[in-house]
């Protein structure tokens, strides 16, 4: 049996002729750059995240690019964030004019550890105080601990941009002032959230797109300017930005998906399901296979809210390799997310000695950890034929 670790063939053919319908909207309006396309999807994305605005850019890089662009670093400025990662995270960052930061990731999300994270800035702010944001990941579709680290950024008197890159539609329960739990979704609770469409993504367009999500009317007009060159009115630049622009082809191919989105997610929860339910029948041990955990499950609600929208389902296991090997070898798609930490990459080398820093939980988590098939159209008998083969590999 065959099982990809992704399979966009039937999202595709469910969706075909609505999306030729949008994409000829599109071409018989001549509007190839911005316009209706993108403004519609903009207002879409800003009422399901619960926002005051989105701003639609050209991929979710462009997304982090773009916001800390607007922050306006000065030489020396640093960013605070995780070195378990996509490497857009820490590009973006240096492509803005500051330097990369991190702290070490909780043992159980791999997230940034909010603890971690203070030992870094009480260190700074004995220092020259050069860390001027705080930027996180929700990795694999769960929030970062976020009361934690919001309470940094104010303590700290900085911003804090979330990198929701595989997270549209994640929730966290976040402690109000009256020590009541608001669910709040990921992209609404710092000073901006920053989104991917990529293909492979909960929500994906057909090639390159992203979102910037802000509460702060202020910042999204600056967000505005930045995404397109910094000229505002045209042709007048008081800024530096980018070429950042949202494709309407593919704003177009977004509206059309996103109605569906919730459905995904509760798809993606229930095969999440699944595979606990096949991992609880096997003999395996934790010390040979660990499953992701939903840290925010025993809040209140929770079952009524996405805890963890399952981007990726991301087990560890300390023969990751030969289990890797093992999987592909009987067609069962799999990937390794991330093989080499950020502080570990040799682009670092001329910015300083990043290499002699220490992660270990990062370290081990790219050592030991490995996405299996999850997505929504994902058949209990594929399922079943995963977890029978990760059996059949630890009993050989």
């Amino acid at each position: 049996m065959k099982v990809p670790l992704l399979d966009l063939q039937p999202q595709t053919a469910f969706f075909r002729e609505q999306i030729i319908q949008e994409i000829t909207e599109v071409v018989d309006s001549t509007r190839y750059i911005l316009g209706p396309k993108v403004a519609k999807l903009e207002q879409e994305i800003a009422e399901y995240s619960g926002v005051a605005a989105a701003i639609g850019v050209s991929s979710g890089t462009d997304a982090l690019v773009a916001s800390l662009m607007a922050l306006e670093f000065q030489p020396g400025d640093q960013v605070l964030t995780t070195p378990y990662t996509f490497f857009a995270t820490m590009g973006s960052i240096i492509r803005a004019g500051a330097r990369p930061v991190f702290a070490d990731v909780d043992k159980q999300t791999l997230n940034l550890d909010p603890v971690k994270a203070e030992e870094v800035l009480l260190a700074d702010a004995a220092g020259k105080r050069k860390i001027k944001a705080i930027m996180p990941v929700h990795l694999f579709g769960q929030c970062a601990d976020m009361s934690a680290l919001m309470r940094l950024a104010q303590q700290y008197d900085i911003p804090l941009i979330e990198d929701a890159a595989q997270a549209i539609g994640a929730e966290y329960p976040l402690i109000d002032s009256g020590g009541e739990v608001v669910w709040k979704k990921a992209g609404s609770m710092g000073l901006a959230g920053c989104f991917s469409f990529f293909p492979s993504k909960n929500l994906g367009c057909m090639g390159d797109g992203g979102m910037i999500t802000t509460c702060d009317v202020a910042f999204a007009e600056t967000l505005r300017c930045y995404r397109n060159h910094g000229a505002k009115p045209k042709y007048y630049h008081a800024k530096i930005g980018g070429n950042f622009r949202l494709d309407p082809l593919q704003a177009a191919v977004l509206s059309v998906k996103l109605p569906y989105l919730e459905k995904w997610h509760q798809q993606r929860r229930e095969n999440s399901e699944q595979y606990r339910r096949l991992f609880a029948q096997t003999d395996l041990s934790p010390e040979q296979i660990t499953l992701p955990q939903a840290v925010y499950q025993d809040a209140p609600d929770a079952d009524q809210h996405n805890v963890h929208i399952y981007n990726q389902f991301v087990v560890r296991t300390p023969r990751r390799d030969a289990l890797r090997e093992y999987l592909q070898e009987k067609s069962i798609g799999c990937e390794v997310y991330y093989p080499v930490c950020l502080h570990q990459q040799q682009c670092l080398d001329s910015l300083g000695p990043y290499n002699t820093q220490s992660f270990p939980v990062a370290e081990q988590a790219s050592k030991d950890s490995l996405a299996l098939p999850i997505y929504p159209e994902l058949s209990k008998k594929q399922q079943e034929y995963v977890i029978e083969s990760i059996a059949a590999f630890f009993r050989s």
